[in-house]
């Protein structure tokens, strides 16, 4: 509470015929000020919501049958994406790894161009560039961050169907033999 100190300051001297009055000085006690700051600071601290994960949604489809025939898609509309070790990304087209390709993670000639030339190409032969399917493989060397790179450039693209496969023997072996280069379509 606020505290009046009533020290005398002086007292009454006759100065010239003429009494001063007493001069009071006041003293403020912050205690109750701090007391109400901590209990606000409690209070917005307690009722506030953190910021809460973001976590990646990934539908993983169901194990097919024995019974089931694999489902049959056009090759031409395949681009597969195999993550490598020191950031490397090779790609190809189609279902076999006979033209494999090295690119990277970059904002200019990387693997977002690739799939845009991509779109770009099935726009132009199919009238829709969703007609695309991607698929995206890591080898045993891949790091975690690469394939959510690899999954983030597929919304940034806007590639409506990728699936995750593991990465097949003649793939690695494609690998192993340097590919065909670093190659970037126009």
């Amino acid at each position: 509470m606020a505290e009046l100190n009533t020290a005398e300051g002086g007292g009454k001297k006759k100065h010239g015929g003429k009494t001063r009055s007493k001069k009071m000085s006041t003293k403020v006690d912050l205690t109750p000020m701090v007391d109400l700051a901590f209990l606000l600071i409690t209070f917005f601290m307690l009722t506030t919501t953190l910021n809460k994960p973001n976590a990646m949604e990934l539908n993983m489809p169901q194990k097919p049958r024995p019974d089931e025939k694999p489902v049959k898609v056009n090759e031409e509309l395949l681009l597969n994406i195999i993550l490598d070790k020191d950031n490397a990304v090779w790609w190809y087209e189609g279902q076999t790894a006979n033209d494999l390709k090295k690119t990277v993670f970059a904002n200019e000639k990387g693997i977002r161009d690739i799939i845009y030339w991509k779109q770009k190409k099935l726009q132009k032969d199919y009238g829709s560039k969703d007609t695309m399917i991607c698929i995206i493989k890591a080898t045993d060397d891949a790091n975690y961050k690469n394939m959510v790179n690899a999954l983030d450039e597929m919304a940034i693209t806007g590639v409506k169907r990728y699936a995750m496969q593991d990465v097949q023997g003649p793939e690695l072996e494609a690998i192993k033999n340097g590919g065909k280069g670093t190659v970037v379509p126009e």
